[in-house]
């Protein structure tokens, strides 16, 4: 009997461990597509903005086209890189390098 309570043990606690062995190879695997992305994004963006009126915001659209990744994930992306700013004027889903304040007290100056 006590050979059964053995087995049963140690199959749960190998299974246990490939549990959270899976979890870890996911968790690694979202985050290292995340980074990859947001760099992605950043990168295009610093190159197609200006801090200037015209050019200083990209719609999610013309991101989207240009990475090759889905509106969804522009937004996602967007929306927790922390140097990249959401459009707070007419426009709505625009996103840009540049926070409007800066260019604001820029041009106090």
């Amino acid at each position: 009997m006590s050979s059964i309570w053995d087995g049963i043990m140690i199959g749960g606690a190998g299974g246990a461990v490939a549990g959270v062995t899976v979890w870890l190879v996911q968790l690694a695997h979202s985050k290292f597509t995340e980074s990859r992305d947001k760099e992605r994004v950043y990168t295009w963006l610093k190159a197609n903005t200006a801090d200037e009126d015209k050019r200083a915001f990209r719609s999610t659209r013309a991101i989207a086209s240009w990475t090759n990744l889905t509106e969804d994930r522009v937004r996602y992306i967007c929306s927790v890189h922390g140097q990249i700013y959401l459009s707070t004027g007419k426009e709505g889903d625009m996103w840009s390098l540049y926070e409007i304040r800066s260019r604001q007290a820029q041009e106090s100056r």
